[in-house]
Formats: C-alpha cells, sequence, structure tokens
C-alpha cells in the first residue's frame, strides 16, 4: 500500500502536470474563434446579405426593364401572292423573326415606400445580425467561465486527493507505532476512496465541459487549450455600480436588439403608406422594335412602335381597405414591441445589478469559508499527528476544506458571468466595449 498511494497520486496528478505546458487559450481568442466558425455567426451574416438583396430588388422596379427574343421558324411549304405584278412571300420556308422590348415604370406612389421598407428593413438586419454575433460572444464567455470553473473544481478535488493520502500515510504510521486503532486507518481507507471518487466525477465534469465548449467554438482542439482566468472580468465587478437610472438610458438607447424593432416598425409605418398609396393610378412607359425576313404586303422587314399605359384599379372587391386595416394593425404591433422591449431593458438592467451585488456578498462569504476551513484543516492534522485528535476529525476537516474550495471556485465564476450578464444587458460585448454594428 506504501507503493500503491504515492502511484496513484501521480496518475491522477499527472494530467494537471501536463496541461501546465500545454498551449493556452483566452477569452478574446475563444470570441474571435466562435464568430468565425460557428454557425450562428455565419447565418446571421447570409441573412444580412439577404436583406441587402432585397434592396436591390426593391430598386430594380425604378430602372427600364429590357428584353429580346428571336424564333426561327421550318415549314414544309411557301406561300407567295402576286400583286401588281410582283411575286410577294407570305410564308417563307425558312422564318426569322424577333423582337425587343423595353418597359418604364414612370409613375407608381407604391414603389416609394415599397423602396423604403427594404432600406429599413436592411438597417434593422444589420442591428439583428449585431446582435446576434454579441448573444454568441457572451455565450462563448459564460461558456469559458463555467469550463474554467470545472477545471479549477478538477483541481480542489485532486488536493483533497492529496491531502487523503498523506492523512492515510499518518494513520498507518500511527497505527503501526500502536498510537491509535485499526478504525483510523480505516477511515482514513474510505476517504480516500472517497476523494478518488470525486476526482473522477469532476475529471468527468471537464471533460464534459471542454466537448460543449469545443462544439460551441466549431474548433474541438482549441477547446483543448488551458484556459486562462480573466481576471478583468472579476476585478470590475467588484467597483461601485453605477445608479441604474443612468446605466438604463444608456441600455436603452445602445441596445442592438431594441433598435432592431425601432427599424422594424419603421418597415411596418412604410408598408402601411404603400397600402396607402395603392389607390393612386400607375403609368408605364414601353416600347417594342421587331425584324422578320417575311415582310408580307407590307414590304417592312422593321417595325416599331412607343406606348404609353395608365393602370387605375377602381374597384378590387375592398381588398386595399383590408390591406390597409392590416397593415395599420402591424404598425400598432410593432411600435408595442418597441415599448415593451424599452421595459425589458429596465428589468434587464436592475434583475443584472441584483444579481452582481448577491454574487458578490456570496463570493465574500465562500472566501471567508475557505481560509477557515483551510485553517481548520491544519489545525485538525496537526492536532492528530500529536495524538489529540481522531481520524474522524481529519477526514470531516478535509471534506470541508474541499467543499469550501469548491464554492469558492464557483462563486468567483458565478461573479463573473453575473458580471457578463451586466454587460449583455447594458448592450456592451463581453470586454466593456460597445458593438459595432
Amino acid at each position: 500500500m506504501k507503493k500503491i498511494i504515492p502511484l496513484t497520486l501521480a496518475l491522477i496528478l499527472l494530467p494537471s502536470l501536463a496541461s501546465a505546458q500545454q498551449a493556452t487559450l483566452s477569452l478574446e481568442e475563444a470570441v474571435k474563434l466562435a464568430l468565425q466558425l460557428n454557425e450562428r455567426a455565419l447565418m446571421a451574416g447570409e441573412q444580412l446579405t439577404a436583406a441587402q438583396a432585397r434592396v436591390a430588388q426593391a430598386r430594380s422596379v425604378f430602372l427600364p426593364q429590357m428584353n429580346a427574343t428571336t424564333t426561327y421558324t421550318r415549314r414544309p411549304f411557301e406561300v407567295t401572292r402576286q400583286v401588281g405584278g410582283s411575286t410577294i412571300v407570305v410564308q417563307s420556308y425558312n422564318a426569322i423573326s424577333g423582337q425587343g422590348n423595353i418597359n418604364l415604370s414612370l409613375f407608381n406612389a407604391a414603389n416609394i415606400p415599397s423602396l423604403n421598407a427594404a432600406r429599413a428593413g436592411r438597417t434593422a438586419q444589420e442591428y439583428s445580425t449585431a446582435e446576434s454575433r454579441r448573444q454568441l460572444t457572451f455565450e462563448v464567455g459564460s461558456a469559458y467561465l463555467t469550463t474554467l470553473s470545472t477545471a479549477q473544481v478538477l483541481e480542489a478535488a485532486k488536493h483533497r486527493f492529496e491531502y487523503a493520502g498523506q492523512n492515510l500515510a499518518a494513520a498507518r504510521a500511527r497505527y503501526t507505532a500502536g498510537l491509535v486503532s485499526v478504525n483510523d486507518v480505516t477511515r482514513a481507507e474510505l476517504e480516500l476512496a472517497s476523494a478518488e471518487m470525486a476526482v473522477i466525477q469532476a475529471q468527468g465534469q471537464a471533460e464534459t465541459m471542454v466537448l460543449q465548449f469545443g462544439n460551441l467554438l466549431n474548433e474541438p482542439d482549441a477547446a483543448k487549450k488551458a484556459l486562462v482566468a480573466p481576471e478583468f472580468l472579476i476585478s470590475p465587478a467588484a467597483d461601485p455600480i453605477e445608479k441604474s437610472e443612468n446605466l438604463i438610458q444608456e441600455a436603452q438607447v445602445r441596445r442592438l436588439d431594441l433598435n432592431a424593432l425601432r427599424w422594424q416598425a419603421k418597415v411596418q409605418q412604410a408598408l402601411l403608406l404603400q397600402s396607402t398609396l395603392s389607390w393612386f393610378p400607375s403609368l408605364s412607359f414601353n416600347t417594342r422594335i421587331t425584324y422578320t425576313n417575311e415582310a408580307g404586303l407590307t414590304g417592312k422587314n422593321w417595325n416599331w412602335y412607343l406606348g404609353l399605359t395608365l393602370n387605375w384599379t377602381i374597384f378590387d372587391g375592398l381588398l386595399r381597405n383590408a390591406d390597409h386595416r392590416e397593415q395599420k394593425a402591424m404598425v400598432k404591433i410593432a411600435e408595442l414591441e418597441v415599448l415593451s422591449a424599452l421595459r425589458g431593458v429596465e428589468v434587464d438592467v436592475r434583475g443584472a445589478q441584483v444579481s452582481v451585488a448577491s454574487q458578490r456578498a456570496a463570493l465574500k462569504q465562500a472566501e471567508v469559508a475557505l481560509d477557515v476551513a483551510r485553517k481548520n484543516a491544519q489545525e485538525t492534522s496537526e492536532l492528530y499527528r500529536q495524538g489529540l485528535a481522531t481520524a474522524l476529525e481529519v477526514a470531516d476537516a478535509t471534506v470541508s476544506l474541499f467543499e469550501a474550495e469548491v464554492a469558492q471556485v464557483r462563486q468567483r465564476f458565478n461573479l463573473g458571468i453575473a458580471f457578463l450578464n451586466l454587460e449583455a444587458a447594458l448592450g456592451l460585448d463581453p470586454f466593456g466595449k460597445e458593438p459595432v454594428r
């Protein structure tokens, strides 16, 4: 057993020594990877491209539409007529004809609000795309902190195993010297087995989080690198928080999702104007140029014409009235969504501030508890060596120290996540900067 304990301890601590030598991955690098490789970021970019294409489609109605067609026909016989002593081919064996058309909308009142709606939709999509990317960065930040937290919990479990091994060795030595009963050795062995199980469970949780984090980044190899604790998320969280009223006003101006809703409301307003202007008539210009090798009685191979078309739908079964009522309701809905989002921002900011304050207090309590547990474990171990404490007390002190370490690690990173949530509520990125649209 004297040889097995150090060997087992070395095998468990070996991964931590290897991880210290591997490459590191900072939060900034993780965010960049996610924005480059994650499908959600790529889809957001394609949605913006589609919105830009819709603007081009809406603009196309102001440009002339041109097309040309040509036809070749082979016939089984030829038809001719004698007119004034001349032979005229009415139908030839090989007929070729072609025509070119140009159409231009000179006036259609509904086209202007349609273009304005497309442009407003493009701007709304720009905000939505930026918001999707921003939310992804916060998801990466939260996953980064959680993965780092599980890694440090694993380290705490390894420390517990190390202490349990040392206590077992001390119990065996005291039992050999006849200072304690075999119960102390049995209790120390049970604690060592429990500590080993805690290491295995923490190892499984850490590996699971690495897999999930790698899936989020779409780069599994990068997620296996050693993560660096982003202290900038912890240190600012200890600073006093600005008054809610000021933060709420800034967030309501800055939030990308709220600005996207504002521009969506402008889309609906433009569509409402479009339904109103559909009562006006439209005017279009059209021209056609034709060619045929069968001149016929006219004797003309080329022909052309110019025309103006006025179209006015006088009665359409009250369809335009229904469209107008529908769009009017859609405008009201869009405006209500903006008002609801404004109130939601206030709730988000206040709730995030409460969470930061609560997590800050919980972290202070966890740090005090850890300090007490560490001193208690040291004192109990020393008392046990002097024969003034039992193996049960030593095991309890070791478990308490492990639980205090785990609580401190989790509260520390929970505070970082709470601060991330506050920045998200304020419309900032994980690094406290305003996102670029």
